[in-house]
């Protein structure tokens, strides 16, 4: 049975408030903005979907999703991704939750960027990149009733989106261009980051040790 939700509503529980202090305290208002409409889009899509999903563990998964590209926050040799994942662990072990909850929430933000694989995973996991790819990229605009998105955006509004979440990304990966490798994140420092070259992963095989 699907979860009921108000476009604009968020888990009402001390966790998801916990969360919600610690990633407003962290992250900028394009960034805390864009996690609470990942929410409320991927909620939207689920109920389009008729998925059963915790509101919380999806809630989670969408604050937490970015945090990896903040300053103090994001690792040295990790994937921004794999940052805002292993957050998440250290948060919600903190509060007690279980294991199995703990590895969708991981699972959710480690994959939010890696297209055809959280589909197949479970409602959180793909319902936190049905979120990212509709704020991001636009894609499964015109599932969502038009008042829904409205409502959505006035809540939590998009201020110079686009350009803002690029520079962001960017910013967040410049200094570890090498996690980039394999991931639609190459893109963003192709275009912002002087003299980054993409890895070939053809060329890759072609140098290894092996002799043929």
């Amino acid at each position: 049975m699907a979860v009921a939700h108000s476009p604009v509503a968020v888990p009402d529980s001390s966790l998801a408030r916990d969360a919600t202090e610690l990633i407003r305290s962290v992250e900028s208002d394009l960034l805390y903005n864009h996690s609470l409409r990942v929410y409320s889009f991927g909620a939207l899509q689920g109920n389009r979907l008729g998925l059963s999903y915790d509101p919380e563990l999806l809630f989670i998964g969408a604050m937490f999703h970015d945090i990896g590209l903040v300053e103090g926050h994001r690792s040295e040799h990790d994937r921004f991704e794999v940052d805002g994942a292993n957050a998440a662990r250290e948060f919600l072990n903190a509060h007690g939750v279980a294991p199995d909850a703990v590895r969708v929430v991981w699972d959710a933000i480690a994959l939010h960027t890696t297209p055809g694989i959280p589909p197949y995973k479970e409602p959180e996991v793909a319902l936190v990149t049905a979120g990212v790819e509709l704020d991001v990229l636009g894609l499964g605009y015109d599932d969502i009733d038009a008042k829904d998105r409205e409502a959505v955006l006035a809540a939590y509004p998009r201020v110079d989106f686009k350009e803002s979440i690029i520079q962001a990304f960017a910013d967040g990966m410049a200094d570890r261009p090498e996690t980039t490798f394999g991931t639609m994140n190459d893109d963003v420092l192709a275009e912002k980051l002087p003299g980054f070259v993409r890895a070939n992963f053809c060329e890759i095989i072609r140098g290894s040790k092996h002799t043929n």
